[in-house]
């Protein structure tokens, strides 16, 4: 009995640690606070240290649950990972996540071997475990602003954070291996183990990838095991693929990818449930790695620790991001951002575990300062990374709320799918005279009552829809049924409408607005339609000084109506660079006070 007894506490332990950090959640939203600090701050109040006085140090354990929270975080970012979105970021991200690495944990690593009297190779060690960015709390901090990145940049940030991970593991297990091992590798070797590495993780990623799509849609699953059946296809594919002496991270990230942009059953419920899982493992996660950690012992290398986390943010990152971004043509502003955006998280402290897992000397040197690194990272960057994207002009309030939809599968056919909205006062299809042809509406909900499209006429506010339509089309769908009720955004002074064809010459010639030499001869859609990959969306923004371009009808994948909005004048500043990648010298001389620009729009702009 004294047994079970046991069994409950810890189970009551487990859930109240987990309610903490959900509901924890909710204050780091209302302060801005980075969550991945949240989490830690939960285990290191539950720690030794802290009123929770639990002992707690099986870094085992640390490591069989990092991985599993880890290759499931990174099959998700494959999963939302669209290769048509890449134009202009892939090769940048790759270099990021490859090059990058390297010559970050190059730097700290001859930083930390000065300083803290290593090696150069132990201090290697240390650049390796926290050479790789983790941006969730990034993006987190955006939404949370109600701001939105340009998307060159999000991707470029989002997809070099899901690629770097295999590469710092990769490094990390190299030199602990290379550092317990009794005799030493040669450089071709080490190379070797390398590629080896990354080949068969690699082709285990996409050969698990398009065996996960088979299996999905050739397999009748019962309803509401699609999900389950993909987190613990995810997990197997990550042990087998270090048991084949691959990379099991690179090969859940690629499978991810080849899932996602399949046609695959119950895509939609896959990608809802691991929104809940992910969550769910970054706050085991987390919370485990501040259990974990015993601040009493770190007194010896806090200065140290201090010094090396400041050399990485200041000095490291920044200079890494400049040579990898430079051949591919990124401004100052987003080569500035891009360093900037740097935070590091779970994968420092999970690398940092390693070497005391394998025994390596020093270990508990590596694991000390990958947590000082981590927790001044997050405090410094974590706080700044909305000022500054406002601040360099890459990121604009959003006007979109994100889009009630339910998704309801199809057995037998892949091709289509059913989704539902909730018609609000402030979407744009009510703005419409009819549904898109290639759209096809089902039946109606109303005040309680099923209607079919005959009956229900137009639709209403309040209504809930229900269309059939391509699986290749639903976000363009969600465009038309995304609120565009402003939110907690600042007001602006006005926003004016637009016709899609309008031509950028006309409004630079009338209102003094900057662009592009490039761009003078495109109209609204055009500039819409190249900035954005050939795929925008109702929402997508571009910048122009004090105005911004809002699109807000999109149809056959064409803008067709924007919005030219100016914000309020106590968010702007004068010297700011416009964000359409004009030369400074291409800016008017004299700006126009914003009044007289929303004067002379008020007179002289084209109604739609």
């Amino acid at each position: 009995m004294e047994n079970i007894a046991v069994v409950n506490a810890i189970l009551l332990f487990g859930a109240a640690l987990m309610l903490v950090g959900i509901l924890s959640s909710l204050v780091a939203s209302r302060f801005g606070a980075p969550l991945l600090l949240v989490f830690l701050v939960i285990g290191m109040l539950t720690g030794e240290d802290g009123p929770g006085g639990v002992a707690f140090d099986n870094y085992r354990v640390t490591y069989l649950i990092g991985s599993i929270a880890l290759a499931i975080i990174l099959f998700d970012g494959g999963l939302r990972t669209r290769v048509s979105h890449l134009a202009g970021a892939l090769w940048p991200a790759v270099t990021l996540a490859t090059a990058g690495v390297l010559a970050t944990a190059g730097l700290i690593g001859i930083f930390a071997a000065w300083t803290l009297g290593l090696t150069w190779l132990e201090g290697l060690l240390i650049g390796a475990t926290i050479a790789s960015t983790d941006a969730a709390a990034v993006f987190f901090l955006i939404r949370a602003s109600g701001l939105q990145l340009q998307r060159r940049v999000g991707v470029t940030i989002e997809m070099e954070s899901s690629t770097n991970d295999p590469v710092a593991v990769f490094l990390t297990v190299l030199l602990v291996g290379v550092l317990t091992a009794t005799g030493g590798e040669s450089a071709g070797a080490i190379v070797g183990h390398f590629l080896q590495e990354a080949l068969i993780g690699a082709a285990a990623g996409v050969a698990g990838g398009f065996a996960l799509a088979f299996v999905l849609n050739r397999v009748e699953l019962p309803s509401g095991l699609h999900p389950l059946f993909a987190v613990a296809f995810v997990v197997a594919l990550y042990a087998l693929s270090g048991a084949l002496h691959g990379s099991g991270f690179l090969a859940v990230y690629l499978a991810g990818i080849v899932v996602g942009n399949r046609q695959v059953r119950a895509l939609p419920s896959i990608i809802t449930f691991h929104d809940t899982v992910t969550w769910l493992c970054q706050i085991v996660m987390f919370i485990v790695l501040g259990l974990l950690v015993t601040p009493s012992t770190m007194g010896p290398t806090i200065l140290p620790a201090l010094a090396i986390a400041l050399m990485l943010i200041f000095v490291a990152r920044p200079v890494a991001v400049a040579l990898c971004l430079y051949p591919f043509g990124f401004s100052r502003r987003e080569t500035a951002f891009v360093g900037w955006v740097g935070l590091r998280g779970a994968v420092s402290i999970f690398l940092a575990a390693i070497p005391t897992l394998a025994q390596a000397p020093n270990a508990d040197v590596y694991f000390n300062v990958a947590f000082v690194v981590v927790i001044v990272s997050l405090i410094v960057q974590g706080w700044t990374v909305a000022p500054l994207a406002k601040r360099l002009q890459l990121a604009v309030r959003q006007t979109t709320r994100s889009v009630q939809r339910v998704e309801i599968d199809l057995p037998g056919q892949l091709s289509h799918e059913m989704v539902g909205y909730l018609v609000t006062p402030h979407c744009p299809i009510l703005n419409r005279d009819s549904i898109p042809k290639w759209v096809k509406p089902v039946f109606v909900m109303r005040e309680g009552a099923i209607l079919d499209p005959l009956q229900a006429g137009s639709l209403k506010p309040g209504d809930y829809g229900y269309f059939l339509t391509a699986t290749e089309r639903v976000a363009e769908l969600d465009g038309l049924f995304a609120s565009t009720e402003a939110g907690r955004a600042r007001p602006s002074l006005g926003e004016f409408p637009l016709r899609g064809e309008t031509a950028l010459a006309q409004l630079s010639e009338l209102y003094g607005l900057a662009v592009a030499p490039e761009d003078a001869g495109l109209t609204v859609a055009e500039l819409f339609d190249n900035r954005f990959e050939h795929e925008p969306a109702v929402g997508d923004t571009l910048g122009f000084g004090p105005a911004t371009l809002i699109v807000r009808g999109v149809d056959e994948g064409r803008v067709l109506r924007a919005g030219l909005r100016l914000e309020d004048e106590g968010d702007l500043d004068d010297e700011r660079s416009v964000a359409l990648e004009q030369p400074a010298a291409s800016a008017p001389s004299g700006r126009a006070p914003v009044k007289r620009i929303v004067d002379a729009i008020k007179s002289r702009l084209p109604a739609s």
